[in-house]
This record gives structure tokens, sequence and C-alpha cells, in this order.
């Protein structure tokens, strides 16, 4: 499938009182999106811990705590997951959950459904000061990307996007379409991911979606404020938006942004474009850098 409807998640932290509340929620949420045809949904970094509230104050007032209380609602979580996927026949990049490998080793990972299950997953690779410093998230190791009937696709949680060599990686293995969940809760951090995912549109000539949580959660130390507007960026030449931004949210509205991708565009200004960024990367590579000047 070449073009396809997209839908892309401004998403408030809920808080609720009974699992079924939250199940209520994302249902609303996925069948909102599919009314309008959309055919891959995605939704932020760290959006899954408004299920933290399901376990008291004195469980998700603590950041390790919530984390271990948390496990035990991510099988539950995947099925609901799953049945939405393949009730509604979409693909569903569901909010990154925190996710214990072992003892004490907690990966933020985000997962890709669809119909059929869990298509594959991509676990965050460069950790913020927060997540090292202070909640001891711990980073994944490997590069991935992910084939689906949309194309294949690529995965940047929130920092990762503003290195470029992850996502050179994913465009070298064949992605076309990158997804960037994220949290931020300052609008220099929006603009920091915003900035980054711009950049990575623009030097692999891809289409790249930002996802962000919003709103207020003051009962959550992890992820109490929450800024950044739901975005689809393009390569800027001709038959894309002069400014790289094909669609975009407002502040602090929880909704779904919508946007039509056509993945044969990406093809057509590859080869026909004003500029051959994709094409030209590897020139940089067999680059000299200056020399170092010699002190005595």
């Amino acid at each position: 499938m070449s073009a396809f409807t997209l839908a892309t998640a401004q998403y408030d932290i809920g808080f609720f009182s009974h699992w079924d509340d939250f199940a209520a929620k994302l249902e609303r949420w996925v069948a909102s999106a599919v009314q309008q045809d959309a055919k891959l949904l995605v939704f932020p970094e760290y959006g899954s811990l408004e299920l933290a509230s399901l376990f008291g104050q004195a469980v998700y007032g603590d950041l390790q705590q919530q984390l271990q209380a948390m496990q035990t609602l991510l099988p539950k979580w995947r099925d609901l997951h799953q049945a939405l996927a393949r009730r509604h026949d979409v693909l569903i990049l569901a909010s990154s959950f925190p996710t214990e490998l072992q003892a004490g080793h907690v990966v933020n990972r985000a997962t890709l459904f669809g119909p059929e299950g869990i298509l594959g997953h991509q676990d965050k690779l460069i950790m913020t000061r927060f997540e090292n410093e202070q909640w001891g998230i711990r980073a994944g190791e490997r590069i991935g990307v992910i084939d689906t009937e949309l194309g294949r696709i690529g995965i940047l949680i929130c920092y990762d996007s503003e290195f470029p060599m992850i996502a050179r990686q994913q465009i070298t293995a064949g992605a076309e379409l990158l997804l960037v969940p994220s949290c931020t809760d300052t609008q220099a951090g929006f603009h920091r991911v915003r900035i980054g995912c711009q950049a990575r549109a623009l030097e692999n000539q891809c289409y790249v979606v930002q996802s962000p949580t919003t709103g207020l959660a003051p009962w959550s130390e992890a992820v109490d404020i929450n800024t950044g507007r739901a975005s689809v960026y393009t390569p800027v030449d001709y038959g894309f938006p002069d400014n790289g931004i094909l669609v975009e949210g407002a502040d602090d509205e929880a909704n779904w942004v919508f946007a039509t991708l056509d993945l044969r565009e990406l093809a057509r200004i590859r080869a026909e474009g004003q500029v051959f960024n994709h094409r030209d990367w590897p020139k940089q590579l067999a680059l000299k850098g200056p020399e170092q000047a010699a002190f005595s």
C-alpha cells in the first residue's frame, strides 16, 4: 500500500480507578481514528504511565514502585492492543511501556501491533538525564526496522530522534517512515525533538511522524507536565510543504492529527528533487577533516 491515512496522537495522561476505565479510553481513541479511515495509529512515549494511577498514591508517587507495579499489567495491556488492532484491521504503535527484561533491568519499549499480533518493537537507545540519573531506565542495544503492509517502519523514541546515525541505519535498512513517540515537559524539549525530526526528514528524504503526550498530570512525578504538537514532517522539495511540515496540531489539545502519506512521493523526490540528500549522504563520509593545528 503506497498511500494511506495516518493518525498521530496528542495524548493526555489520564487518572483511573479501574482498568476498565483505561480500556474504554483507549477504545474511544482507536475508534475515533478508525472513523477517519486511519490505517496507522501512533501513540506517544510513556503514555502508558497513566496506568500507574491504578495502584494508589504510595505506588504512583514512587518512581521505582510504579515501574514494578506496571509489570503486572503488561500482559493485559498487550492483549488489549492486539484485540483493538485485530478488530479494526489497523496498525497501532502503542504508547511506550517501561518493560522489565530481567530483575532491575527496565527498558523504554515501543511496540507495534497489527491485526495478526505484535509486529515488532524498538527500545529507546539513548537515555535522557532523568531516565539515567533518577529513574534507572536502561538503554536498549539494537536498532531495528519493522516490515508492515504499509511499508518498512523505523521507530525513534523521543531523544533518539536527535541522533542522525540511528535514523540513517534504519533508512539504509529500507525504512521510509520514521515514527517518533515523544514525551517532553518544556517547549524547549519539544523543539529539540521537533528539530531532530525535521533534520531526519530532510537528510533522509523521508516522512517522520511525531506523537507527544500533552496536558498536566500533577499526581505523577514522571509525566506531570506534558507539552508538544503532533506533527508529520516531510522532505523540503517539489511537491512537499516549503517548511517541511505536512500537518501539526495545536498546543495543549488532546486529539488526533491526521495526514495522508504517499510513499511513492519519496521515491519520486529522491530521483527528481532539487537536491539528493538521501543519495549524497555517503559523500560526506569520504571527506577529510581539518588537520589539527600544531602547537609548540
